[in-house]
């Protein structure tokens, strides 16, 4: 929880550079009251419109936020020098950051979250980012096909997971098809690749069903050993 301020700072936005906000969360702008009353509310179920974004806490705020702002090729929401909201698309943050100097390292072995995912729409975007990554020192630690998605795992300045992925089944009915087929019983993890062969590939004009279907585990080889913590 970031502490009350005696007096409020600025927020820098490089998305509208001409607007300078008060101290407050983007969340708790003042909203129009409303012009007649409404009903009572009674308890129910409902689902969550959206995953919103993730908050980190870092004690290497420049770093963690050049990272984010490359990798997702993002740009500044709002900032100062105690918080940054990255956004990449027209939520208001995807990402925060929060600089907390005396924040420990994150644990390999802790508990909790294990990691975040980001999507693209095709695999040219999926495989182009990664060879921009690639020429600024970025490389993914984990490059796996799952099955249902492409996925490029790479670690944070903090050590968080990030897994950039590219969805292959474009509809729930052929994902539940993917699982009901018994897929993920004989292999719940998947199969490594090579990303610069899949970009060979790509570029020889091989279609999209087999260059992202995921091929069998190599003889002798279990789940397990595709993983990589």
């Amino acid at each position: 929880m970031i502490s009350k301020r005696s007096a409020p700072l600025a927020f820098r936005s490089t998305a509208y550079p001409e607007v300078e906000y008060e101290w407050h969360m983007v969340d708790h702008i003042p909203q129009p009251k409303a012009s007649e009353p409404r009903g009572p509310l009674h308890a129910a179920a409902f689902r969550p419109s959206k995953l919103a974004h993730v908050v980190l806490r870092t004690a290497r705020f420049g770093e963690t936020r050049r990272w984010y702002l490359t990798v997702l090729d993002a740009e500044v929401a709002f900032e100062n020098q105690d918080v940054a909201f990255l956004r990449y698309d027209d939520e208001h943050h995807r990402i925060g950051i929060i600089n907390a100097p005396d924040a420990s390292p994150l644990g390999r072995d802790s508990a909790g979250v294990e990691h975040v995912s980001f999507t693209f729409d095709k695999l040219e975007e999926l495989l182009a980012t990664y060879l921009r990554l690639k020429q600024q020192g970025i490389v993914p630690y984990w490059p796996i096909i799952h099955g249902p998605t492409v996925s490029l795992y790479y670690r944070d300045p903090n050590g968080v997971k990030v897994e950039l992925q590219y969805d292959v089944f474009r509809t729930r009915e052929e994902v539940d098809a993917f699982f009901a087929a018994g897929n993920y019983l004989e292999n719940f993890m998947g199969v490594i690749f090579d990303p610069d062969e899949m970009i060979r590939r790509f570029e020889s004009g091989e279609p999209l069903e087999s260059l992202t279907k995921r091929p069998p585990l190599p003889p002798g080889l279990g789940p397990w050993d595709m993983h990589r913590p």
